[in-house]
């Protein structure tokens, strides 16, 4: 499972987790979340006052890369600097903010955004709705030069992929309130693409890159633009009984350092692609098929 995008698992998870042999999650967010989660509850039959934890094993596997052959989507971008962002019309993935801000910061320059979303589903009626929110978001920016491009529909992974090496698109953001893991994420920075995103939860697990101190000390090192965030209470909307718990929190985040980083990005993109560089061949060396395959046999090899 990827867990739970949040700081908390609904009881029932808990239940039905200690009800297993092994719990395989692909993130450590995930596997923290299950072990730090704990419930006052009470027996049943006994009446007994207790505390409900995980108490199954937990291993984490993560996904592997692919390879895809080159496709030509024939997609036309009017600027020469995009940034892209994967991501459902939804409370969670917070994809309102993350084009406003940007539209915000780049109103006045030539600088594009390129929207891979949808709401329900990838059907005509949900195209239409997309467009109508889009359109009405950005009804409150007359005056501007920057661009937004929506993408809707089917898409095959390899015509996904050739979004994330189109070389007129420079940068993948996001700003999702929490991710088990995050493939998209995922997809960019293996692709080479500089990522600009909260330094929370799954995707943590790959885009901090192991690295040598001064000291000869290994530490992992966000090799991504981190967004500064903070931690608070979902959103009442966003609770889902048995899945998403009211009392739990994820994270939120910061406007002001969302734009400045955007903006160092545009501006120092050598920096930042330089980076990106180097996670992306850590991440093709340690995220090999035949690695994360053996880590799954390993791990329910009981």
């Amino acid at each position: 499972t990827a867990g739970i995008e949040t700081t908390k698992v609904a009881p029932i998870w808990l239940e039905k987790a200690n009800m297993m042999n092994k719990i395989i999650t692909v993130s450590n967010h995930s596997k923290e979340t299950f072990l730090n989660t704990i419930y006052d509850a009470l027996h049943k039959q006994t009446g007994q006052r207790l505390q409900m934890n995980c108490n199954t094993d937990i291993d984490v596997v993560h996904y592997p890369v692919k390879e895809f052959d080159n496709t030509d989507l024939g997609l036309k971008l009017d600027t020469d600097f995009n940034f892209f962002t994967v991501a459902q019309w939804g409370p969670r993935k917070n994809l309102e903010n993350t084009i406003r801000w940007f539209v915000e910061e780049f109103i006045d320059q030539r600088v594009g955004l390129v929207v891979k979303s949808f709401a329900r589903s990838n059907s005509i009626i949900d195209r239409h709705d997309a467009i109508s929110k889009l359109t009405h978001l950005l009804s409150d920016y007359k005056e501007r030069k920057c661009k937004v491009y929506l993408l809707h529909g089917d898409l095959t992974e390899a015509e996904i992929h050739s979004l994330y090496v189109h070389p007129k698109i420079k940068a993948y953001v996001s700003l999702s309130h929490g991710e088990g893991f995050g493939l998209p994420h995922f997809e960019a920075a293996y692709s080479g693409l500089p990522v600009i995103a909260p330094d929370w939860s799954g995707y943590m697990d790959f885009l901090c890159k192991p690295t040598k101190g001064k000291r000869g000390n290994i530490k992992n090192i966000p090799h991504f633009a981190t967004v500064h965030y903070s931690l608070q209470p979902v959103q009442k909307e966003s609770v889902w009984e048995g899945v998403i718990q009211e009392d739990s929190m994820w994270c939120f985040a910061d406007q002001g350092s969302y734009k400045m980083k955007l903006r160092q990005v545009y501006k120092e993109y050598k920096k930042f692609k330089t980076q990106a560089s180097k996670l992306q061949k850590w991440i093709l060396k340690n995220f090999i098929e035949e690695k994360q395959y053996k880590a799954f046999n390993d791990s329910i090899d009981m």
